[in-house]
């Protein structure tokens, strides 16, 4: 009886202890979260208002300035006064795809805007950086820029080549299956042969 009550309490004590400790992470990262958010606000409101810039573009950029602060190779985008003319920002009417990748989600505006990428440790030329955000209304619904270091790319595609790699793997083994197949029908057959021989002999 014992037994069976020691393993239910402490069950019990383990699931008490998990929802504490989910709840702690919970409430440390809604913090940080709306931080974030009001950040994205602040720079947003801050480029509309000085720099005049359209909302969709003003959005598009603050998005740009978190993901850039994210990146190995820089440190932050600067966005001067000319980055949002309209030779620099554009917002296109839009009705298809982000684009044909991962990324093939439906938007009905695409803004563009250029920046000026400052390097981590100011160590080499800052370097110029295009952003571009599919909208959906005001909702953002993809992004991409020309970041030097594509982290995501190339492992992606190298999961691509071995999940390829594992479907050719896969049709030799079915074909290797179907020559043995073959190999034991033909040994069946030559049996049965070499056994009809001996018949018409005796």
């Amino acid at each position: 009886m014992d037994r069976t009550t020691v393993p239910r309490r402490l069950l019990r004590l383990v699931g008490r202890v998990m929802v504490v400790v989910s709840g702690v992470s919970l409430a440390l990262s809604v913090p940080a979260f709306a931080d974030q958010l009001e950040q994205h606000n602040e720079l947003v409101n801050k480029f509309i208002t000085d720099m005049h810039a359209d909302p969709l573009v003003a959005d598009c950029a603050a998005h740009a300035d978190f993901v850039v602060s994210t990146s190995t190779a820089f440190d932050h985008v600067d966005f001067p006064p000319s980055s949002f003319d309209s030779s620099h920002a554009t917002v296109t009417p839009w009705n298809d795809s982000f684009d044909e990748g991962k990324q093939r989600v439906k938007v009905d505006n695409i803004v563009t805007i250029e920046g000026l990428g400052i390097r981590t440790n100011n160590v080499g030329d800052p370097m110029d950086l295009k952003f571009r955000c599919g909208y959906l209304g005001n909702q953002m619904l993809a992004f991409s820029w020309n970041d030097p270091v594509p982290m995501a790319k190339p492992r992606s595609e190298l999961g691509g080549s071995r999940h390829s790699a594992k479907g050719h793997h896969v049709a030799k083994k079915s074909t290797g299956k179907a020559a043995k197949g073959k190999a034991t029908g033909s040994k069946s057959s030559a049996s049965k042969s070499t056994k009809s021989k001996k018949k018409t002999t005796h």
